[in-house]
């Protein structure tokens, strides 16, 4: 890695733009790799680039104007970090952009297993990860799931296999793909970063668009290479793969499989080519379609690695879903309580909604990035849940909507509107009935409000269960 990324830098002007976790491990290696003329930092808040810089002398830029596109083309190679949004299209800037994502993909491309998809891909890859490891592979996790590439890149054996979870920003300029790429699902999201559907789609096609003969693609079949993404537009319809195709279908409950798709998923049973697996009922901390949905997949890559059913069954077993997602909290007051902060789109609040039993009150709202929610406000008024609980801004937005277009659910009495989170909780306490489930399923962002979603999760469940909660 380290050659990969002196033959980038060698006799370059340099800078890493915007120096936080990912920032500061582009640093480390571009300080160890060496070869640069000069080198500095460019971001918005004060930093000290001295610990990572290793003696180093390191030019820094901070505040305002630390992206003027007049600063920017001063050097010939810069590190973005990929939730920085230039102000301009990058192919109007002398300087190159090169990311930790597109050099890694490139010294690694054989060995990785890139996953992405609006909702679903920390589940996936993790849950990759997991049985892979327990069925004896050599493997390691990194990306999008919290761990930048930079930091493992060095310790990368020879066939070890790197599952790679990869958000729409870090896909959003590269022009390399990994051999085994996962493309799970395409939701409206991140608008307030892309502009339109059309722009966000496209980034995520990056996951295949430069794949060779011979690599795989494992794809929902609602967003296949030549199909026209729901409001993106025929240009998404235009970004072919090269690789095998591997389709994903989740089967409409009472309904036949057969034929659907390579992978099919029914009810709790998965087929693949020739193979079949019964999910277990009891026994899993995934549960939910969406979720089988994701195991179907992981179940189909598996195969590639010529895992057997019964190795990855017992693994399967052992997965423990991740924070924040779907996650079962516990009991408190005689209600069931039910962490998906991760939800910022009403898709996922439906799953949430589809998947908990018994669900008493909905939990709804956050940062307002201008996010379509006539789905979630249609399904709400034939669901069953007793109270839909709304606050911050989309809450108030989603109340407003349907005032105007429901008013039969308006009038109802289980429309609440509340202004934060501990205020939804405590009337959620008030309205709830012993055995009933509480669900935190936002499906809106949580900036502005809390540092990320974790930190929302976190406070949910801290709120309720108090400090020894952890």
């Amino acid at each position: 890695m380290l050659k990969k990324i002196r033959q980038t830098i060698e006799g370059k002007k340099v800078l890493i733009l915007g120096f936080g976790r990912e920032g500061r491990s582009s640093l480390r290696l571009v300080c160890k790799a060496g070869g640069w003329e000069t080198l500095a930092v460019s971001d918005l808040r004060e930093v000290d680039p001295s610990k990572e810089a290793g003696g180093n002398r390191i030019d820094l830029y901070t505040g305002e104007h630390y992206m003027d596109k007049e600063l920017l083309d001063s050097f010939d190679i810069v590190f973005k970090t990929p939730g920085i949004v230039l102000p301009e299209d990058p192919g109007v800037y002398r300087c190159r952009f090169v990311s930790q994502t597109e050099l890694f993909i490139e010294r690694f491309r054989e060995q990785i297993v890139g996953i992405t998809g609006t909702k679903g891909k920390s589940t996936t890859s993790s849950l990759l990860y997991h049985i892979l490891k327990e069925t004896g592979e050599d493997t390691v996790l990194a990306g999008n799931i919290g761990i930048p590439v930079f930091d493992i890149a060095e310790d990368i054996m020879p066939g070890e296999v790197i599952v790679l979870e990869l958000s729409c920003h870090q896909l959003e300029h590269i022009r390399v793909s990994p051999r085994i790429a996962v493309l799970l699902n395409l939701y409206e999201e991140h608008l307030d970063h892309y502009g339109t559907m059309a722009k966000y789609v496209r980034a995520k096609q990056n996951i295949y668009a430069w794949q060779k003969e011979g690599d795989i693609l494992f794809c929902n079949v609602d967003v296949l290479p030549g199909k026209e993404i729901e409001g993106a537009g025929r240009e998404s319809a235009c970004v072919p793969c090269r690789g095998e195709i591997i389709s994903a279908v989740m089967v409409p409950e009472g309904e036949k499989a057969q034929g659907r798709g390579d992978i099919e998923v029914a009810d709790n049973a998965v087929r693949y080519r020739g193979s079949g697996l019964r999910l277990p009922e009891e026994g899993l901390s995934l549960f939910g379609r969406h979720n089988y949905f994701d195991i179907g997949v992981v179940y189909g890559i598996c195969k590639e690695f010529s895992v057997t059913d019964e190795k990855f069954l017992k693994a399967l077993r052992t997965f423990q879903t991740l924070p924040h997602r779907l996650q079962y909290l516990g009991v408190k007051g005689g209600i069931r309580f039910y962490d998906d902060s991760i939800s910022t789109i009403g898709e996922t609040t439906i799953q949430a909604l589809e998947s908990v039993k018994n669900v008493d009150s909905i939990l709804i709202g956050g940062m307002d990035r201008g996010v379509d929610y006539s789905q979630l406000e249609e399904y709400l008024t034939g669901s069953s849940v007793r109270h839909i609980i709304l606050m911050e801004a989309t809450g108030k937005r989603i109340y407003q909507e349907i005032q105007e277009k429901y008013p039969t659910l308006f009038s109802s009495g289980r429309l609440e509107l509340v202004e934060h989170l501990d205020e939804a909780i405590d009337l959620a306490r008030e309205l709830g009935e012993e055995g009933g489930a509480c669900v935190l399923s936002p499906a809106a962002a949580s900036y502005g409000i809390f540092k990320n979603f974790e930190e929302r999760g976190a406070y949910f469940k801290q709120y309720i269960f108090g400090q020894d909660s952890r």
